[in-house]
């Protein structure tokens, strides 16, 4: 044996080469997993970027209601309830608020931006401040706000004139935005160049880096990711609604036919097709139709069997992808023993508060120190944003909420785990979810400021706690 051979006691085995091995699942002789000529393997997914085509998404919204349904129920569940400010402030400083944003029209405003964010995939507010027209171009700063100088939000979706630029800047929620925009007119000459401080951005769905900055930092249409099932759906519904027409056939048998078409001269042929359209034109469910003796009429009905079934598919696969109950979107009961859509509604209702939280809030916030300069004069700190429940409990529930809560609340103040004003202050934050301890103000809770149990019990009965003393 030669030296390159020869091994020693001590060494170690020598271990095999490695190979390519293909151990997927294949039977090419049943046309079965890899490599063969199944049907599932030829499936792709081609990136169609439909979210660019505008001709096709303002079409599909003018034309077809389950769209305009996609695109706008959810906005208006987001905006329904719309907002609250909590903190430091009076009720008639908090009314001056409501009145600048009816004044200003800023609840329908942003419902237009969020409609227009989900159609196109992106559009913007233009925060509109009467008298520093001039200086957009600059940061805003919301302190220089004069009172009553707050106009509104001007909308304009992704293709009707707003472009962003290259620089991105950092919004302040961990994500990058296009730091200026240029604002072109009809013509599509510029404008006026907008600094990002002075645009409050409504995005479609999400998309990762790459994609988001070929939608030039928008986000994807909703009609994009739905669109295969709503094709479907259209196309299911328009079968269905063309088989009513072939509900009754009638079929009709004629002696010599073939020899008719193929012996007969031309004149013959055309006598017959005449007497055929004839027949159709008088024919109805209540006419009759005039035959040589010895032919036959068959009538042939067809039944719809399945096609309720198949149907509902199609609208389950698109309320699916749309991430609306088929409730809503098709304003439809349920169906089937117990059926009453209430799980549903509370599943969407849960998806829409986080819509609200991760789309909405960051809009309002950047309009509340605004808001706040043109009603007040003033941006006070400590306000809070906080949204109304969605989901509305029956009585009997909200009933149990409010007794339960109560009872937590005054059963920590009795045990002296906080102090009269706190136990308040708990009180009046249920007013929101259960519409009770509401009425409770500001001075009574100054009243009872630092106040324990035993100090409002003693308040109320002197002689609480003690005994009379015993006499002999």
């Amino acid at each position: 044996m030669s030296k390159r051979h020869r091994t020693r006691p001590g060494d170690p085995p020598k271990q095999p080469e490695a190979a390519c091995v293909m151990d997927a699942f294949s039977n090419p002789l049943f046309r079965l997993g890899y490599g063969s000529q199944s049907p599932l393997e030829a499936t792709e997914y081609p990136l169609t970027r439909l979210t660019g085509n505008y001709a096709l998404l303002n079409s599909l919204y003018r034309d077809n209601w389950v769209v305009q349904n996609v695109v706008g129920i959810i906005p208006d569940d987001m905006t329904k309830k719309w907002f609250t400010v909590t903190g430091q402030a009076s009720p008639e400083r908090l009314r001056e608020l409501e009145r600048v944003q009816a004044a200003t029209a800023l609840r329908e405003s942003v419902n237009e931006g969020l409609r227009w964010g989900r159609l196109y995939g992106g559009a913007a507010g233009l925060i509109v401040i009467k008298g520093q027209e001039w200086a957009m171009d600059r940061p805003l700063d919301p302190s220089a706000v004069l009172p009553g100088s707050f106009q509104g939000l001007y909308i304009l979706d992704r293709w009707c004139g707003i472009t962003p630029e290259g620089g991105l800047v950092y919004d302040g929620r961990g994500r990058m935005e296009p730091e200026y925009y240029t604002v072109s007119g009809e013509g599509g000459a510029a404008v006026a160049r907008i600094h990002h401080s002075w645009i409050v951005r409504f995005i479609g769905r999400e998309l990762p880096c790459l994609e988001r900055a070929a939608e030039l930092y928008w986000g994807e249409s909703e009609v994009e990711a739905l669109y295969q099932d709503m094709v479907k759906h259209d196309n299911v519904s328009a079968n269905m609604a063309a088989l009513t027409f072939r509900a009754n056939v009638d079929t009709m048998e004629v002696q010599n036919l073939d020899q008719l078409f193929s012996l007969a001269s031309g004149e013959a042929q055309r006598r017959f097709w005449r007497t055929m359209q004839a027949q159709s034109v008088m024919q109805s469910n209540f006419g009759t139709r005039l035959v040589n003796k010895g032919d036959q009429v068959h009538n042939t009905q067809y039944t719809f069997t399945g096609l309720k079934e198949v149907y509902e598919a199609m609208c389950l696969d698109l309320a699916g992808a749309s991430r609306i109950p088929m409730t809503k979107l098709f304003g439809r009961s349920p169906e089937g023993m117990n059926a009453t859509g209430e799980s549903d509604l509370r599943n969407y209702y849960d998806y829409v508060d986080s819509l609200r939280e991760s789309k909405l809030r960051p809009i309002l916030e950047r309009l509340l120190p605004i808001l706040c300069m043109s009603a007040w004069g003033a941006a006070p700190d400590g306000l809070e944003i906080t949204f109304p429940p969605l989901w509305t409990p029956k009585a009997d529930e909200v009933a149990k909420i409010a007794r339960d809560k109560a009872d937590t609340v005054i059963s920590a103040f009795q045990a002296g785990l906080m102090n009269a004003d706190t136990a308040q202050r708990e009180l009046r934050k249920l007013e929101g979810e259960t519409g009770l301890f509401g009425s409770i103000t500001d001075g009574e809770i100054d009243a009872n400021a630092g106040k324990t149990y035993q100090d409002v019990t003693a308040m109320a009965d002197p002689f609480a706690g003690l005994t009379s003393p015993v006499t002999g």
